[in-house]
Formats: structure tokens, sequence, C-alpha cells
């Protein structure tokens, strides 16, 4: 009998590879059983067409699927010591080893064992005395169906790769269509580049300062809000390129119709923006925060400021973050035609002008970070070559 048994599995297998039923050629499958027979039967029947593992206990099988993790895990169910409900517990439970498909081999019949297997992760459950051609495809399907999943995997982590990129090269031509844009203003005007750095740093830091603010939370806590500031806050003066030169380069005081002049530079930012909105035929997040900076950074927590005379909460919040961090740097920042104020001046005069010029909370927020806003100041500081070079352009 036992002859004529070995005779059927020689057969089967000899079928196998001619008509090339290999599943996954070179796949490894991992067969684990204390029993040698059984290692040896199994092994017979698979390394014609699969690379062949061998554990004669639950603890080896863990060690070699954590170091070279197989492709399929062939586990009996009753060993010493551990058994294979609990190898393949282990197994599911490790990052390393979760997807590593477990077909459970076993004479213990019943469904209450066959259950507990797939509840423990396993694909599959063959009873023993095992039947070569229902081994070899259960085998196949399963590698098969391992091979697919591992393609998709891959294959949306490539999606997700590429999508990062793209992600990763939209924020880069963002970036890049700012800087252009503040750069002409910049060409133009009597601030030196450093002025556009120090005040995008203080707006991100005021605009975190505040981020668990009861006020700001609902707009800052949404995803990128605080980032959008940051990056449109070097556009918040755009606008001045279309102001005269006469006006925009005099060195001292302007005349009364001459301010009227240089405040519509906060419409033309606006205009400019919404122009390179519709070159785009799409409304961008971070030009919509541009447009509010650039059209609202004047406006006066009082009413007072302009171009529409806005008040309180009717500012923008975007706006008002910038108006304490221009002000700021102006008031600290020397010129050719003024001198600097100090900063323990320039805090004063902020805090002064609370509820006034400025909203309450933000002033609050400035006051309490003053020294980091001395700290950003002192590291980007206008030379003397800067100064000049600004008086020049």
């Amino acid at each position: 009998m036992a002859m004529a048994n070995a005779a059927r599995k020689d057969a089967f297998l000899n079928q196998e590879n001619r008509n090339g039923l290999q599943g996954a050629p070179q796949a490894t499958v991992l067969i684990v059983d204390d029993t040698p027979e059984n290692i040896a039967l199994t092994s017979r029947l698979l390394k014609e067409n699969y690379r062949v593992k061998i554990a004669n206990s639950g603890a080896k099988a863990l060690r070699i699927a954590k170091a070279t993790p197989p492709d399929l895990i062939l586990l009996d169910v009753m060993m010493p010591e551990m058994d294979g409900y609990e190898v393949c517990r282990r197994l599911k439970a490790d990052g390393a080893t979760r997807d590593i498909p477990v077909i459970f081999l076993t004479a213990r019949n019943g469904v209450d064992s066959e259950m507990l297997g797939f509840d423990l992760g396993g694909v599959d459950f063959i009873g023993r005395p095992i039947s070569p051609p229902v081994l070899m495809s259960r085998i196949r399907n399963h590698l098969e169906l391992k091979a697919s999943r591992d393609f998709l995997s891959n294959r949306n982590a490539y999606l997700d790769q590429e999508v990062q990129k793209r992600t990763d090269e939209l924020a880069v031509v963002q970036e890049m269509t700012i800087r252009i844009m503040a750069s002409l203003a910049h060409a133009r005007d009597n601030e030196t580049g450093n002025h556009i750095r120090r005040t995008q740093l203080y707006v991100k830091l005021l605009a975190e300062k505040v981020r668990q603010h009861p006020r700001f939370r609902w707009d800052l806590e949404k995803e990128g809000a605080i980032e959008q500031i940051y990056k449109s806050a070097p556009l918040h003066d755009i606008g001045k390129i279309g102001i005269p030169d006469r006006i925009l380069l005099k060195p001292g005081r302007l005349e009364p119709e001459e301010i009227e002049v240089m405040k519509r530079h906060a419409a033309i930012g606006r205009e400019a923006i919404m122009a390179a909105e519709r070159s785009l035929h799409a409304e961008l997040p971070f030009l919509s925060c541009a447009k509010s900076i650039a059209y609202s950074h004047h406006e006066k927590w009082d009413g007072s400021g302009y171009p529409e005379g806005l008040s309180g909460e009717e500012i923008p919040l975007a706006a008002r973050i910038m108006a304490v961090a221009d002000v700021y740097d102006a008031l600290i920042s020397r010129r050719i035609y003024k001198q600097a104020v100090h900063h323990e001046e320039a805090v004063v005069i902020i805090q002064d002008y609370k509820g006034g010029h400025f909203d309450p909370d933000l002033t609050d927020a400035f006051l309490a970070s003053a020294e980091e806003f001395r700290a950003i100041a002192d590291g980007l500081q206008d030379s003397d070559e800067d100064l000049v070079r600004a008086a020049f352009k």
C-alpha cells in the first residue's frame, strides 16, 4: 500500500513538471513541522517547484520568517512547546511577517479547529493525510493571490510616490511664483530683500503663537493654513509695482495727494494676483490668501485704515497678522531717509496701538513673543550695502 502511494506521488510530481504547473516559480515556502517524516514528504513534493526552507519548531520558524520572510508558510498545528496557532498569532502580530500567507497542515479535524486557524489569520486549512494535488493547487493559488496583492501594494506605493512628487513640484512652482511676483515689486521699492524675509518669518511666528487661541483656531488649524500665510507674505506689497517712481522712491515725506496715490497699491496688488488666477483658470488657496494680505494689511482694527475702512474681524485674519509684522519691521528698520527705532520702543508703540491699529489678541501674542521677533530681526539685519542698493534701485 505504501509503495502504491509513493508511486502515485511520483506520477503526480512528474505530471506537475510536464504541465509546468509551478504556481509562483522560485517562490520560497517555509515548512514548519516537528515530525521528520512529514518534513521529508512535504519537501519532496515542493522542491522541484519552490525554494524550500525548514523549521522543526515554532521558535525556529519565527526566527527564519523574521530574518528572511518566505512567500508562504506551511504550518503544522500540533507541535510541542509552541503549537501552530501560537506561531501564527505571533507572525500576524509582527509587521515584518503579518502578510505572509499561512496554510495550516494538521490531522486535527473539526470546524472549531479550522475556525480558530482562520481567526488567527491563516488563509487555508489542509487535513492529513495530505493529498499532493490538493496541496500543490492550494499553494499555487495562494501564491498567485499574494503576488496580486504585492503587485497592487507596490503599484499603490508607486502611485503614492508619484502623487507626493507632483505635490512637491507644485509646492516648488508656487514658491517660485511668489518669489518672482515679489521680486517684481522689490525691484522698484526702496525696501530691502531682508524686509521680505523678516516679515515672512514674523507672520509664521505670530500665527503659530495664536494657533490654539479660541478666536483663531478654526482658521489656523486647517491643514496648510499657516503655511499659506507664510508663503503669501512676500506678496503683501506687490501692488507697489503700479506706483509711479516719483512717489514710490521719494526720499522725504509724501504730500497728501501722493499718499492717496500710494494707498492704491493695495488694490493694485489684489488685481495683480487676480490676474494671475485668471491666467491659471483656477483659484488657488495660496493666491487667495495672498489677495487678502495684499489688499487688507493696511486696514486697522478700529476701522481707520484703508482701502475699505474695514474694522475688527471684518479684516481677514491673514491681513491682521501681516499688519503687526509689517509695522514692527518698518519701525525697527533703518532707511536712507530715516533712523530705526529700538526694539523696546517698537514694542511699546505696538502695545499702545492695541485695539486701535491692531487686533488686541494678536497684539498680546506679539508682546508674548517679542524677544523671538527681536531674534529674527537681529539675524537678518540690513547692512549698509543693502541700504545703498535699496536706495539706488
